[in-house]
């Protein structure tokens, strides 16, 4: 190991003198955001982007304006779920956001591309800068709470994510098999690392109820939720049903339509 400069921008060692806040980066200008939020997992397909959308639509109607930046830059899903099409457009500001019906501001990689089903076939680095240029050139005006959609795991995405933006917390989504336990504890072991306190844990498809009886079947098998937060010492859980009106609003584009107190212990953490 070298002898210290005490310059960290140029240092790739991993020392505990290291602030993992010293990479932050200004926004726009023309932007003044109050608070951010990240949405993270260990692995994909959990309900990252379903989890950003809820958190965002019901901070809405709360009466709070809300953005959504998606870094899942390839994979990105916010656009569909919010029934947002078409290119963003540039001005000498900067890059204008979508809007959501309900006025969720919105910046995707699909919000650039000419067309929504075209692949990103990039390198890490060169996604980490997009998502960093989402955060510095973007005019997204005045936004109260924003909530960044994360690619799964620990990799070059959520590493630019916790140093680059002002992140003052994070949810960490998870499903019930007793396999994502190790794989909770990586996502909250990486955010103690870069100093984020994770606000929540919600678990997706938690069960099923029926609609005839009222019975809940779990059908990935026993929630395993309340035992990982407690492990983890978070205090504010939610559980997401298995509901098939919930995946017919999101195929949609109707995530703003979708109404359930699930996710009210995470919100009340998120506006403490």
């Amino acid at each position: 190991m070298s002898e210290c400069t005490h310059d960290c921008s140029s240092c790739g060692e991993n020392c505990a003198s290291r602030d993992p806040k010293s990479f932050i980066k200004e926004t726009n200008q023309y932007s003044n955001v109050h608070k951010v939020i990240g949405i993270v997992s260990g692995k994909g397909g959990v309900g990252k982007s379903l989890v950003t959308g809820l958190l965002a639509s019901q901070m809405a109607k709360k009466g709070y304006t809300t953005a959504v930046l998606d870094a899942d830059v390839t994979g990105p899903s916010i656009p569909k779920l919010f029934g947002v099409h078409g290119q963003c457009m540039a001005t000498e500001e900067g890059i204008i956001p979508a809007s959501s019906e309900r006025g969720t501001k919105l910046m995707s990689i699909n919000l650039l591309l000419p067309n929504d089903t075209d692949p990103v076939v990039w390198r890490g680095p060169v996604i980490a800068g997009a998502v960093e240029q989402f955060w510095t050139e973007v005019c997204w005006d005045e936004v109260e709470y924003m909530f960044v959609d994360m690619p799964p795991g620990t990799g070059d995405v959520p590493l630019t994510v916790f140093q680059s933006l002002p992140i003052d917390g994070i949810i960490v989504v998870t499903s019930p098999q007793e396999l994502v336990t190790m794989i909770v504890a990586k996502a909250v072991k990486m955010a103690e690392m870069m100093k984020v306190p994770v606000l929540g844990l919600v678990e997706n498809m938690s069960y099923f109820k029926c609609p005839d009886c009222g019975k809940e079947h779990h059908i990935f098998g026993e929630s395993h939720v309340d035992a990982i937060a407690g492990m983890a010492g978070i205090d504010a859980v939610g559980k997401i049903p298995m509901d098939p009106n919930i995946a017919a609003k999101c195929d949609a584009g109707r995530i703003e339509d979708v109404d359930g107190d699930w996710l009210n212990q995470i919100i009340a953490k998120i506006e403490e």
